[in-house]
């Protein structure tokens, strides 16, 4: 079983890495802008969520204090009325003031501690509020930092080209002039070919009774034209 694991693993990191050898750079660029887009929208869904938490909070803490409030000043007039009730000499209106009092202090003691969890809870979502913000601050920062780093990759990914679309120019014009030195060469060669043949030809012929005549012919011809020659020079009464 581990053998086959490794295996397949072994097939994944073959495979991913004859994709990733084939992946044009300026589209892996490109991709790698999206997702960075992709993530930074993200991180700021979720910190609007947070910041608008806390601001939810904030109402709630104004309402939860508000309610604290006039529980406590309703519960104080109850106090008063059951006083004054006390002191009138009504005991039934005492004690129905005293027991609306007690009535609103319980209301008065839920809305303090509602109001202490929420102050609690305001705190710690300002805290995540304000980390939400620097966190999308510094990603901000990541993304210029990238879209810098992406003009200047396509930059170099442009000249990387220009480049190469040189080197293919020089080496094809390398190749023709090695193309025409081979033909030249051949030329050459069937000259000097044909040259040799000739002189062997000649040499050949040389050494043959049809050549050994034909050089006497040459030069019996020879002494003829020069024996003409003088003659015709003392025709003209020329000397020398």
């Amino acid at each position: 079983m581990g053998f086959f694991k490794r295996l397949w693993g072994y097939i994944k990191a073959l495979f991913r890495s004859k994709a990733e050898g084939m992946m044009d750079p300026e589209i892996e660029i490109e991709q790698a802008i999206t997702e960075a887009r992709k993530r930074d929208q993200e991180l700021r869904t979720q910190a609007a969520r947070v910041v608008a938490h806390r601001t939810q909070l904030e109402s709630q803490i104004g309402r939860a204090a508000d309610q604290a409030g006039d529980a406590r000043e309703m519960a104080k007039q109850a106090l008063l009325k059951g006083q004054q009730e006390s002191a009138a000499g009504d005991a039934a209106g005492a004690d129905k003031w005293n027991k609306t009092a007690q009535g609103v202090a319980m209301r008065l003691q839920a809305a303090e501690n509602n109001l202490t969890s929420l102050k609690g809870q305001y705190e710690t979502a300002s805290t995540q509020a304000e980390s939400a913000k620097t966190a999308v601050q510094q990603n901000a920062m990541r993304r210029q930092e990238l879209a810098a780093k992406r003009m200047e990759l396509l930059g170099s990914l442009q000249q990387a080209k220009m480049q190469e679309s040189v080197n293919k120019a020089m080496e094809s014009m390398s190749a023709t002039f090695d193309d025409e030195a081979v033909s030249l060469d051949k030329v050459e060669d069937k000259i000097e070919a044909r040259r040799a043949e000739a002189m062997a030809r000649a040499e050949l012929r040389e050494v043959t009774p049809e050549g050994a005549e034909m050089e006497l012919r040459e030069t019996i011809s020879v002494a003829q034209a020069d024996a003409k020659l003088e003659e015709l020079k003392k025709e003209l009464g020329i000397t020398g």
